[in-house]
This record gives C-alpha cells, structure tokens and sequence, in this order.
C-alpha cells in the first residue's frame, strides 16, 4: 500500500481535498477523528492528559474539556507542544495499526492520512509521498474566522501557533492549491490522485 500524508495549516481546505480522494477510492483517516479518539471518557490518553493538565480540562460527565484545554494550548507554546507529545503516540499507533488492516485487503491501495500537525511532529516521515494544501492568508483567516466563530486576532493566534504555509508547502511532494473555486481543487486533487495510482500500482 502506499501511505501519503495529507496537511496543511488549518483552514485551508484540507477536509475538502481529503473528501476528494475518498471519493476516487483512497482509504482516508482523518487524524482529527484519531485524536479525539485517543481522549475519549476512560482512555489512557485522557488519563494522560487530566495528570498533566489537571481535572479542571475535564467536564461533570468524566469527558474532555475541548474548549478549556484549548484556551491552555493556544495561548502558550510550551503547553501546546507538552499536549502533542503526549498524544502523538497513542494517534500514531491507532493510525498505523489502521492502515495494516487496509493493506491487507487492499496491498495495492493508497492509504492516506489528513493530518495538520504532521510536519511539525515529524509524522510525515513515515508515509511515502506528502500533499500540503495551502490558500491565500487572507483567505484563511476568512475562513477560520466564519468557521470557528473567531474574532481577528483570536483566528490569527491559532494560525500563528502554527507552521507557517510556505514553510510546509516546501516538504511537499504535491501541492494543491485551494485558492480558488472548489472544482479547480477537484480538477488538482483528480491529478494527484492519477500521479498516486500510477506510484501505487508500480510498487
């Protein structure tokens, strides 16, 4: 199977990309879905997290205060990076043991994980071609902003926590741009997917 990486500062558009190459038949985790799985109520990740961060992250009913450990993460670079190492493990594992399955079903797919902190983790490592999708800044701050219901500086914070886009798109085996209307995304996506087939189909 081959394994790529899906990334991309947030905001940009990754969601919609990785739809794209669910759609033309790649086996797709989204690491969103991991991590909220590695701290689900009663996992070892969010004992994990409530012994570092302490129970005032945790809600009444035993689960995870999002908003809370947010505000913790995003205001303070230490904490944020404190939080990814404690996490990272228990998302790669799971990752990992998610694409074994596929690929013994499938040895010759494309499984493909969508990712945003992939680079600064140094995950992207581990698969054999990388995708960064990038916009314009200002669309990204637009988007964020109507997305997470933020004001200016507090979707600029989250971005700045973050990588800056240039600097990840020079990792990339293939960029798309999601600048621009949605069907000229779909027409990128379609010829990664294509370059991705041939790769795999090689192997």
């Amino acid at each position: 199977m081959l394994r790529v990486g899906l990334t991309g500062s947030i905001a940009v558009g990754k969601s919609y990309v990785s739809a794209v190459l669910a759609e033309l038949g790649c086996h797709v985790i989204d690491a969103d879905s991991t991590a909220r799985e590695a701290v689900a109520a009663g996992s070892a990740g969010l004992a994990k997290v409530v012994e570092t961060f302490g129970p005032s992250v945790l809600q009444p009913d035993g689960t995870l205060d999002r908003a809370r450990l947010g505000a913790i993460i995003f205001a303070d670079e230490v904490q944020r990076q404190l939080l990814n190492s404690i996490l990272h493990p228990f998302i790669i594992a799971a990752q990992d043991e998610q694409l074994r399955e596929w690929e013994a079903v499938d040895p010759t797919g494309i499984g493909v994980v969508d990712a945003a902190l992939m680079i600064e983790s140094g995950g992207y490592r581990r698969f054999d071609k990388l995708i960064v999708v990038h916009c314009r800044p200002e669309m990204q701050v637009a988007r964020l902003m109507a997305r997470n219901h933020l004001t200016l500086d507090e979707a600029l914070q989250r971005i700045n926590a973050q990588m800056p886009q240039e600097e990840k798109m020079r990792h990339a085996d293939f960029l798309i741009d999601n600048s621009g209307e949605l069907a000229e995304t779909r027409r990128q996506t379609e010829e990664v997917y294509q370059s991705l087939r041939s790769l795999s189909e090689k192997r």
